[in-house]
């Protein structure tokens, strides 16, 4: 399933979306959350969007009860009172045709192995306070992942850029301006702009050879390096280079490498004027349909697409 298939929601009359807010009113987490889709529904009206707000009480007594997205929402400060109930939350989350997690919320999640196999948004921070069944999901250092019926998101000031994101895959970018506009918000960040420090903070001293090939690929977008090269230069065999990327970051050296360039095309699509062809020598593309076609495979629509959709805003 990609991740298109929740726009298939915006099909539901009303759409029911349910917040459930384990951690406190007041937090950044939540409230960037709640107030773009609070603000969405108000513009669409009930017979469109309704969004509910539980605490875990009330959602797990409220059996009866059917939404179509489920969110389990905390702040990073929430991580260690997890709720005794928790594994009973996760699995009242599953009867949701999509369902997810948001800061504290997505490791209680991942905790519950309710996210085997599953590209994971997790808050850097929360890294350390992973359990044993946290470790089979997908953890990637982005600010949100929607993986399949399975939405993640690191909280904090992302959960504004989720939500935001959240309101245009299922009711278009006319709404999403509109609430934007509502909220001051200048430029929505993409689901694959990174937590700044989260491959840092993750692996730190326990897996230097993989954070220094990283920083490697990082500071050299323009003219790539081969696989051979950064793994000569982390001091380490090629296959023992492919082997961390594949057990730490569920990739490939160069599909991980392809995909950072990519992000920093489309970074700078949006934010620059430069050409498109000048965005892909930028980024180390000599060949300009190698370029479109790599840009579409990753994000579903071509640079040119991406630029047009800028200047519509």
């Amino acid at each position: 399933m990609q991740p298109a298939d929740l726009s298939l929601l915006a099909q539901e009359r009303p759409l029911r979306v349910l917040l459930v807010n384990a951690g406190e009113p007041d937090m950044l987490t939540w409230s960037g959350l709640v107030q773009p889709l609070r603000l969405a529904a108000k513009l669409l009206g009930p017979e469109l969007l309704h969004v509910d707000v539980r605490s875990p009480d009330k959602f797990m007594a409220d059996a009866q009860r059917y939404w179509h997205l489920v969110l389990l929402v905390a702040d990073e400060a929430e991580a260690a009172l997890r709720p005794a109930n928790c594994r009973a939350l996760v699995e009242r989350c599953r009867a949701a045709p999509f369902w997810g997690g948001v800061g504290a919320g997505v490791l209680w999640l991942a905790d519950a192995g309710a996210l085997h196999g599953i590209r994971t948004a997790l808050p850097w921070a929360l890294y350390p306070d992973t359990n044993a069944l946290a470790e089979q999901a997908l953890f990637t250092p982005n600010l949100f992942e929607v993986d399949g019926n399975r939405l993640t998101c690191c909280g904090g000031a992302a959960s504004i850029d989720f939500a935001l994101t959240l309101v245009e895959m299922l009711f278009g970018g006319a709404v999403q301006a509109q609430v934007k506009e509502i909220l001051c918000v200048d430029r929505v960040r993409g689901k694959d702009e990174r937590q700044r420090v989260a491959l840092q903070a993750r692996f730190g001293t326990l897996q230097p050879k993989l954070t220094e090939a990283v920083a490697l690929m990082e500071a050299n977008i323009e003219e790539p390096l081969s696989t051979d090269e950064i793994a000569q230069l982390s001091g380490v065999s090629r296959r023992q280079l492919e082997r961390l990327f594949k057990q730490y970051l569920g990739s490939l050296p160069s599909r991980y490498y392809l995909e950072l360039r990519l992000q920093r095309a489309r970074k700078l699509l949006i934010e620059t004027n430069n050409s498109i062809v000048q965005v892909g020598l930028m980024c180390g593309f000599s060949s300009g349909s190698h370029f479109s076609t790599a840009f579409g495979a990753l994000f579903g629509n071509t640079p040119r697409e991406e630029r047009q959709r800028k200047l519509g805003q």
